[in-house]
């Protein structure tokens, strides 16, 4: 397609578009919010479009629409991110991709067939911290990697009918706060489709709620790679029902790096730094979500560079296959 802006079309107006990425999309270099459709359409304006769909379908079938950014529950995913591959259109899609590995797979292999790229939206991917940890870690500074361990919890007293207490919809902390854990595996071990990381569980425990879902899952296992000469100690806990808590350390044979100021997964628009060793880098406050935009929607125009692929399909399938495999082995 021509250098001009990517058009953007939004199918839902929640908290994370309408706080983030509807502002991420104004602000970005590339991209302009060309529609929104949601169930409200006054909420849907107030994310200041071009123009208000009324139905789903509708925003998939404009003509004047090149990316299509999906924020719906997670037991949608698949349903519109398919129907907008398959209408042309490219696609963003909030994380986790899919409810389970097999719906990721059929999602990608559509994405293929229609010749469109679909990203799946681990923004967290695309923060410079983060980016400067991959960074760490390739050069060797920590020697051979020993152990990556996090935590991303918090207490859900304010979800009474939030789509993350319902398992028919992909609830629970594993799916909602480990996809980021098991991203931040993949990112930092790094592997391909004919070395993938490979995770042998040891231990693993989930705490149900009562809708069905997991308040917490804790789970320990090794993680192979051919990077790595012996297997890394994989540890992460996710969790509705434990206090705030969200931490990442990377253990090496010479030195540690640990996630220090400012929220490890969700960092937005606020510092934050980084202890390696016995020195702590600092990072200014930045936007993850409009870094990603510019992204993504660079990769739409044509430009193939290597820093606007944060999120290749090969780690959200790899993703969605482990966090499959924490949860039978949590319930066997």
């Amino acid at each position: 397609m021509s250098s001009a802006a990517v058009r953007w079309g939004f199918i839902g107006a929640g908290y994370v578009a309408t706080r983030a990425m509807g502002p991420a999309v104004h602000t970005a270099h590339g991209a302009v919010l060309q529609a929104v459709a949601s169930r409200d359409p006054q909420r849907s304006a107030v994310l200041e479009p071009v123009r208000v769909h009324d139905r789903y379908q509708d925003l998939i079938d404009d003509p004047d629409i090149d990316a299509v950014y999906i924020s719906l529950r997670n037991g949608q995913h698949k349903e519109w991110v398919e129907r907008a591959l398959q209408a042309g259109r490219h696609v963003l899609c909030e994380k986790p991709l899919a409810l389970d590995a097999a719906e990721a797979q059929a999602m990608f292999a559509t994405a293929q067939a229609s010749q469109r790229l679909l990203v799946e939206a681990v923004w967290m991917r695309w923060h410079p911290r983060f980016q400067r940890m991959i960074q760490v870690v390739l050069s060797g500074a920590l020697g051979p990697l020993t152990s990556i361990s996090s935590a991303f919890t918090f207490t859900g007293t304010d979800m009474a009918g939030n789509y993350r207490l319902d398992p028919t919809q992909g609830g629970g902390a594993l799916m909602d706060v480990g996809c980021y854990q098991t991203h931040t595996w993949l990112a930092l071990l790094g592997h391909d489709a004919d070395h993938p990381v490979d995770f042998d569980i040891t231990e693993v425990t989930a705490d149900m709620g009562p809708t069905g879902v997991d308040l917490t899952t804790s789970v320990t296992g090794l993680l192979h790679t051919s990077g790595c000469p012996v297997p890394v100690t994989g540890r992460q806990i996710s969790s509705f029902a434990l206090p705030d808590d969200q931490h990442l350390e990377v253990r090496g044979q010479h030195a540690v790096m640990s996630t220090g100021d400012g929220e490890t997964f969700t960092n937005w628009k606020a510092p934050s730094s980084l202890r390696l060793g016995d020195t702590e880098e600092h990072f200014a406050p930045t936007d993850p979500f409009q870094i990603m935009v510019e992204a993504v929607s660079a990769r739409i125009a044509g430009d193939d560079a290597d820093h606007h692929d944060r999120v290749p399909a090969l780690d959200s399938l790899r993703a969605a296959e482990i966090l499959d495999q924490i949860r039978v082995a949590a319930h066997t």
